[in-house]
């Protein structure tokens, strides 16, 4: 298993997390939490993603944010802020604002593509791999993922050789900091320990990412198992907000806070602030009104009782 300085939290909360959200969070509400994360000690933050306002309104003020942030002191040393773009026109927009770290992918899913992007797996893998290419060139960090990959609410199973085609196209392109998504939260975590170690097989030079969602409430579970077959990062959402508003049943992110609770009690990234987190689900929760899907924002925390 790998060691603690080994495993990276990526926090997308403030993207994948609020991009479902039927109520518009003002944009100074999300530069107050977007302070408060960078205060976690977590490695990457995604502040938003590119995509059409009228898709997507809460990332309506995307550019605004990363702006903002920049001609500020906020960001700690080591902190790398990540955003998604979906095409060419995204990625010259956070390359205008700029993005650090650019988040894009492919869907092993050709249903889901289709609703996602409105192109087929071919051509969407096509322009996403040029794409990552002129990002890298342009001296930017880059993370390419496959989507849909364990699974789909449209198509139900995803035959793993779909999934590893596109991560041999990545790695053929130089392309190989690659993020596995469980865009519907169909896996299971023999089968993730399965997946990622045919990923390792093809290319043992693959920095491997995860991001899992809690459909059926596996997403720990699964984190769990990638753990133990060498992911070294791992994207989740604090207070386990999130899903997918293009896949059949949209359920929430791993929960951040629930996550590096797990790994706390593991002796794993203890220098990250638990209580922070804490306190930005809680002032969520509030905002919305509602019971979010986190748990150790109302049940308290392992380490408080003494593990």
């Amino acid at each position: 298993m790998p060691g603690p300085s080994r495993i990276l939290i990526h926090e997308v909360g403030l993207r994948d997390g609020l991009q479902m959200e039927g109520r518009t969070v003002p944009t100074e509400k999300k530069l107050v939490w977007l302070r408060r994360l960078l205060r976690t000690g977590v490695d990457v933050i995604q502040v938003g993603s590119f995509v059409h306002p009228v898709k997507i309104p809460q990332m309506a003020d995307t550019d605004r944010l990363f702006k903002e942030i920049a001609a500020s002191d906020d960001v700690p040393e080591g902190v790398t802020l990540s955003a998604l773009v979906l095409n060419e026109k995204g990625l010259d927009r956070g390359l205008a604002c700029g993005v650090e770290m650019f988040c894009m992918g492919v869907s092993a899913s050709e249903t889901h593509s289709r609703k996602n992007t409105g192109m087929g797996i071919d051509e969407a893998a096509g322009r996403i791999i040029a794409m990552g290419l002129n990002a890298r060139s342009a001296g930017k960090r880059v993370q390419v993922s496959v989507q849909s990959a364990f699974g789909c609410g449209y198509e139900g199973n995803v035959p793993e050789e779909r999934v590893l085609a596109l991560v041999r196209r990545y790695c053929e392109a130089g392309l190989k900091d690659i993020s596995l998504a469980d865009t519907a939260g169909h896996a299971v975590p023999d089968r993730v320990e399965q997946m990622l170690s045919a990923v390792r097989e093809i290319d043992g030079g693959v920095t491997l990412a995860c991001h899992f969602h809690n459909t059926y409430g596996l997403g720990l579970a699964n984190a769990y198992a990638a753990l133990k077959s060498g992911a070294v990062s791992f994207e989740s959402s604090v207070a386990g907000l999130g899903g997918c508003p293009f896949t059949k049943i949209a359920g929430g992110n791993v929960c951040t806070e629930d996550l590096v609770n797990m790994f706390r009690a593991m002796g794993i990234r203890r220098d990250v602030n638990l209580d922070e987190l804490i306190g930005v689900a809680v002032d969520m929760a509030e905002f919305f009104g509602r019971e979010l899907p986190g748990t150790v924002y109302r049940t308290g925390t392992l380490v408080q009782t003494g593990l």
